[in-house]
């Protein structure tokens, strides 16, 4: 087995599934989202770790909650943040098989 860091688990959260994220991948994209506190470099270095592939560059964003009604009672999500990683050509990530 690999000597993978267990702090990498905790920079990367989740994938992101969603119908976007679906279209990015035709294109080499890969979307997950990440702790709040993760830097580029920190994202880049875990998931080339984690998932054995190059990565060509990484743009992050700031989902910002919203304030949603649940019976009457206001409450509001979490601000998430999210990180879209470029890989490099020949590379692939299947999101759906999970780690």
């Amino acid at each position: 087995m690999k000597n993978i860091d267990p702090r990498h688990y905790d920079i990367i959260v989740a994938p992101v599934v969603t119908e976007k994220a679906t279209f990015a991948s035709e294109h080499n994209k890969v979307v997950f989202k990440v702790a709040s506190k993760a830097t580029k470099p920190q994202i880049k270095e875990a998931v080339e770790k984690l998932f054995d592939v190059k990565v060509k560059s990484v743009n992050t964003l700031v989902r910002k909650g919203k304030t949603k009604v649940f019976r009457g009672q206001f409450g509001s999500q979490s601000d998430v943040k999210r990180a879209i990683v470029t890989l490099e050509e020949g590379h692939r990530i299947d999101v759906t098989t999970g780690l």
